[in-house]
């Protein structure tokens, strides 16, 4: 039974409700957090150890893995990378090297049991097609860095896992999260900020998958506990139309969605001219050329299959409305909007 739990990521959107499911658990956390301050308000009712620390500096969290059985590594970076520019460096030496460097460490202060967390975006499909876990994307298939960086990311964990027989580590790949308390905000906030302030310009052609990070969190939980060595997990959610996603958004929240429909090429100009915004204020924006081009990619690429998550670890999904209204909610009883 896991009794002390270290959590990367512990601020973000998924981070946060991971920890939040563990303590309910009576499971002693030590959160990895680059600011105690930001943590500290956002948990403030909770019993958790504030590890302030950086994953490029290994240093700076080494010591406070000592005791812990049991690690969940949430933390990428991702966001600076969804708005233009060039970013390789920054995702490899966080998300590939910042990995290994921790996988080294969590393994010398004697931990055995990990759940890493990936993504769909190591995994393709042709269009229309329902993806699974062994359908793993090329690196040819990957035009966007974020998605590299996630394939060899995976790519060193099962290295790790390949050289230590004494190591269980298994991967959650969740889809597009959203959840109250997203504070970033990430893309998914600022989509339901957006809407609801009446700045999206219209209905593009884009699919999703979309999923609850409380969902995921649980499923982070049921893969330590009932996962196999080694194994994917998918926790993607629903399949979802850009035009079904804003539906549903409409019908939680009152606020009529856009009716007309945004060609590519007018969205190609959009998210040139965001960053651009971007760049200038250093306020968070939706889109950005490397979006508009995933959003072209992935059409249609979003069915996923939860058949082995659901058979293996028992895991579930709570309904869209449910998730789109407690986020909607959220962000109006804290004032965003």
């Amino acid at each position: 039974m896991l009794k002390h739990a270290f959590v990367t990521g512990a601020t973000g959107l998924l981070g946060n409700h991971l920890v939040r499911a563990l303590v309910a658990r009576n499971v002693k956390v030590s959160a990895l957090v680059r600011s105690r301050a930001k943590a500290q308000q956002m948990f403030a009712d909770l019993p958790i150890n504030f590890v302030e620390g950086d994953l490029l500096q290994p240093d700076s969290y080494d010591a406070a893995l000592a005791g812990c059985d049991g690690l969940f590594h949430t933390a990428a970076y991702f966001r600076d990378a969804l708005k233009g520019g060039q970013h390789w460096p920054m995702l490899y030496a966080s998300n590939v090297k910042g990995t290994s460097d921790l996988l080294e460490r969590a393994y010398r202060a004697g931990i055995r049991r990990l759940v890493h967390t990936s993504s769909i975006a190591v995994l393709y499909g042709d269009r229309g097609a329902v993806i699974d876990e062994t359908m793993g994307r090329d690196l040819r298939q990957a035009s966007d860095d974020y998605y590299r960086s996630k394939i060899f990311s995976d790519g060193a964990v099962r290295e790790f896992l390949a050289g230590h027989p004494d190591l269980f580590a298994c991967f959650v790949l969740p889809g597009w999260m959203f959840a109250p308390a997203d504070m970033g905000p990430t893309a998914a906030g600022q989509f339901i900020l957006d809407f609801l302030r009446g700045k999206l310009p219209g209905v593009m052609r884009a699919s999703f998958s979309v999923v609850d990070a409380r969902d995921v969190a649980e499923h982070q939980l049921l893969a330590l506990e009932k996962g196999r060595r080694g194994e994917a997990y998918l926790a993607a959610g629903r399949h979802l139309e850009m035009g079904e996603l804003m539906a549903e958004l409409a019908a939680v929240s009152g606020v009529a969605m856009p009716k007309r429909t945004v060609p590519f090429a007018l969205l190609r100009l959009l998210a040139a001219l965001n960053e651009s915004y971007h760049w200038l204020t250093k306020r968070p924006v939706l889109l950005s050329r490397a979006t508009v081009r995933e959003l072209a990619n992935q059409y249609d690429r979003t069915r996923f299959s939860h058949e082995k998550s659901e058979r293996e670890l028992g895991a579930t999904f709570r309904p869209l409305r449910e998730t789109l209204a407690d986020t909607v909610n959220w962000y109006r009883a804290n004032g965003w909007v």
